[in-house]
């Protein structure tokens, strides 16, 4: 099998200069650049359809999730938000994008040797394209945080300067790093220590220490203890409507059987889709129980189920998330980008995860499946918790959110060398500020876009256009 790419007949310094050569196309000037409010579809229409196909029961707490803030918002938002990147300058460089990568979709979680790493953390909407539209949701979601936040416009530049900035330097390093020292590069915690204790007091170290301390609780046995319990002699998922409600609530008897008979043959086919190990482990596990679960912000209303499995006994679980995979918002109902190749919406979260990831979950898998109504849907399997952790974004400082963002801006570097042409895209950016600065404007005019969006949404509340559920 070949293992020639198409990088093998131009060498590094070819490929640096076709980067710097992209500024024809698209000037880093260019990039500040937001579509105008004449060329662009009406918000609220972009996410009203994409609720069609979500549970029509759900969709109004989404609506409410995304009312709470600006940055709550633009958090839900990320179809509105794909489509207008659609419209603005790109280099033509492209790489595996998260599609979505905000600030809050970034944290920790345990690698398979058990130790905590910082990557990204939501692949729902990967997809090959532009890898700037990246950059651009960073920048713009450092710039709608900071404002929810009361931070000045300088110190919000700021931010999105280490942000950005991170990103142009960490990416010229990888241009200098040979393919297997970029693959196999990762933020292990014990290596983000050392950068905080260089650059934040002891106030923001400890309460860093604090965040990997919960992180390390949130495991399958913290989420075993806190969602499940024994009803009638039976470790049963317990039942917290609407956000969780065990499936023998949702549906008679009949249909309950029947989904969950579905459900198993999920689970049985898509241990096909994990490694041989993995799967052996996962074959240790029995069926328990099942419900659905409210999870996000702008998934909310996509189905969505916790599966409660057992292995050597009932103290020894296992919970799954079971996530519908609905096709991403940059190849959506209107497509911004060229279809990829896969076989359905979970097998392209999957394998977008592992393209990203430095360290990914052993029971990260896919599988399609017929639903009680007869319609098929795509679904991708992880392990509910697994030593995860977020950053509280409403608590930052400026100078929490600058180092915060400067280490996202890293790791989106990393995981963007991993599937672009790390020396293109280097030579695009250069050694300058340029790029940089373009974002900062870039970032300010999208806030005040999202706000306007914002505003938008709540106008179609307030008349009944869409419903709310407020307060879950």
């Amino acid at each position: 099998m070949s293992v020639r790419t198409a990088h093998d007949d131009i060498g590094p310094a070819a490929r640096f200069a076709a980067g710097r050569s992209a500024r024809a196309r698209a000037s880093r000037e260019s990039q500040a650049g937001v579509p105008a409010g004449d060329d662009r579809p009406d918000p609220v229409d972009v996410l009203v359809g994409q609720s069609e196909t979500r549970l029509p029961e759900l969709v109004p707490i989404r609506y409410g999730r995304m009312l709470v803030s600006p940055f709550a918002y633009f958090r839900g938002a990320a179809a509105v938000m794909a489509s207008d990147l659609a419209r603005t300058p790109d280099s033509g460089l492209t790489c595996q994008l998260c599609g979505d990568a905000h600030l809050c979709n970034f944290g920790v979680f345990a690698s398979p040797e058990r130790r905590l790493v910082f990557d990204v953390n939501d692949f729902d909407e990967t997809h090959p394209g532009p890898w700037e539209w990246d950059v651009k949701r960073l920048a713009a979601s450092l710039a709608v945080a900071g404002r929810d936040n009361g931070f000045r416009r300088k110190v919000r530049a700021a931010v999105v300067l280490a942000a950005v900035g991170r990103y142009r330097r960490a990416m010229r390093r990888f241009a200098g790093q040979g393919n297997a020292e970029v693959w196999y590069a990762r933020a292990d915690v014990e290596e983000v220590d050392v950068l905080l204790k260089e650059q934040v007091g002891a106030a923001q170290r400890r309460r860093f220490a604090a965040a990997q301390a919960r992180a390390r609780t949130h495991d399958s046995m913290q989420a075993f203890r806190k969602l499940t319990a024994v009803v009638g002699g039976c470790r049963r998922i317990v039942s917290d409507p609407p956000l969780l409600v065990p499936v023998s609530e949702l549906l008679p008897d009949t249909d309950r059987i029947e989904l969950e008979s579905q459900v198993r043959d999920l689970l049985a086919a898509y241990a096909g889709t994990l490694a041989p190990d993995r799967r052996r482990l996962f074959e240790g596990y029995r069926f328990v129980d099942l419900a659905r679960k409210v999870v996000g912000v702008g998934s909310v209303g996509t189905r969505c189920w916790v599966v409660l499995l057992s292995g050597r006994d009932e103290h020894d679980p296992l919970l799954l998330q079971v996530k519908e995979a609905p096709p991403s918002v940059l190849a959506g109902r209107v497509p911004h980008v060229s279809a990829g190749e896969w076989r359905s919406e979970g097998e392209r979260v999957v394998c977008g995860q592992r393209l990203m990831q430095s360290a990914g979950d052993i029971f990260l898998g896919w599988q399609t499946v017929a639903g009680i109504d007869g319609r098929i849907r795509d679904f991708y399997v992880r392990q509910l918790r697994d030593w995860k952790g977020s950053a509280v974004v409403e608590t930052m400082d400026p100078e929490a959110m600058r180092v915060y963002g400067a280490l996202c801006g890293w790791t989106l570097a990393r995981a963007h060398a991993r599937t672009g042409d790390r020396l293109a895209i280097a030579g695009y950016l250069g050694g300058g500020d340029a790029f940089d600065r373009a974002m900062v404007e870039f970032s300010e005019r999208y806030a005040d876009l999202n706000e306007r969006d914002y505003g938008r949404l709540r106008a179609a509340a307030r008349s009944g256009r869409v419903a709310v559920r407020e307060g879950l």
